[in-house]
């Protein structure tokens, strides 16, 4: 038997791994309470999210986003000749993660690969996912499975290709006699300093930006941050996304192609934080914004995840990635991303 014909057979399945999102009026403060489980956030606050879901009936577009994407990755396997079925789970929302895992192991599936919905190392990210999935491992007595996650592909040239993609269409929509001086301006969600100061986030999203700016001969961007929550006392990332968007009209900008490089789909804090909130300072400041679509189900970004669960099938396959840093390792060292406070092991 070849390596190769070995390898196809240490894997079972591909599990696509994400936060979840309500779809309905009615699930919206249960899955905040999942959210926020655990972190003393007042009953105000949730009421107060939720009036941002009813904008939308409730229906954040991340779980079909993901469906689409399951469907994406099944037909490209198929079409590779490997046979393995492409299950979902999500941390906050069904189908939980349990609920997968369960039916999985009810099918005799003990080895699984995991497609995490984040392109970078973070403890939100990353390591909550693993944490996620070794607790409903346990909590369901699923002995002997494992699932092991599909490596960082902030650099990897599907996901580049893609923003590149996204981000020219969005200078299209523009005119053409302005598009050369109109301003990049990524964002991300922003995490906390004690939890960025253990982790890669911030030079990776640093360097995925740079990829793709480099990619459209563009020389000149902004890495902005979104979406920040807790105590104001406590220090996240930054500049702010409004902050941003007032400071480059300060400084003569008309116009500015928003590109969400932090996320993969369009859930609530795109919608929401970006689509509305931002556009709204926009119009307030006469800045012309557009913002570019996220990775989605883009043909780059699907053949990406393909080529990340084909390397780990075929131990010989090329490991591609682009910029400084190489291809992230496949398995996360003991402590990764665990912020100052949390260095217990799993």
């Amino acid at each position: 038997m070849t390596q190769r014909a070995m390898n196809r057979n240490s894997y079972q399945a591909v599990l696509i791994v994400s936060f979840g999102g309500p779809e309905g009026m009615e699930d919206v403060i249960p899955f905040l309470e999942n959210v926020t489980r655990g972190r003393n956030v007042p009953r105000e606050r949730l009421l107060e999210v939720a009036q941002h879901y009813e904008q939308f009936n409730g229906v954040s577009p991340i779980n079909e986003q993901n469906r689409q994407l399951m469907k994406a990755v099944q037909a490209g396997l198929e079409a590779r000749g490997i046979s393995l079925p492409v299950y979902l789970g999500n941390r906050n929302w069904h189908p939980f993660l349990g609920e997968s895992l369960k039916s999985m192991y009810e099918k005799e599936i003990r080895s699984v690969l995991g497609f995490f919905t984040s392109p970078y190392s973070s403890y939100s990210g990353c390591r909550q996912y693993r944490e996620d999935i070794a607790r409903a491992l346990d909590q369901n007595s699923l002995t002997g499975m494992k699932v092991d996650k599909i490596r960082a592909y902030y650099n990897h040239p599907g996901f580049i290709e893609t923003g590149i993609d996204r981000v020219r269409n969005a200078f299209d929509q523009l005119p053409e006699s302005r598009r050369g001086q109109a301003r990049l301006v990524f964002c991300a969600h922003s995490i906390p300093l004690t939890m960025a100061s253990a982790c890669r986030y911030e030079s990776q999203l640093f360097e995925a930006c740079h990829l793709v700016a480099q990619g459209l001969g563009i020389s000149s961007w902004d890495l902005v941050y979104q979406s920040r929550s807790g105590p104001p006392s406590q220090p996240w990332l930054e500049p702010d996304v409004g902050d941003w968007l007032k400071k480059l009209k300060n400084e003569g900008v008309d116009d500015v192609v928003l590109y969400p490089i932090g996320f993969i789909s369009d859930h609530m804090e795109v919608l929401y934080d970006l689509d509305t909130e931002a556009r709204e300072i926009c119009d307030e400041i006469s800045l012309n914004m557009v913002r570019a679509a996220t990775a989605g189900t883009h043909p780059a970004f699907v053949e990406m995840a393909l080529d990340l669960i084909e390397e780990r099938l075929d131990l010989a396959r090329e490991r591609k990635s682009l910029g400084k840093y190489g291809p992230s390792s496949d398995f996360c060292y003991e402590g990764c991303c665990l912020p100052e406070g949390r260095r217990e092991r799993l």
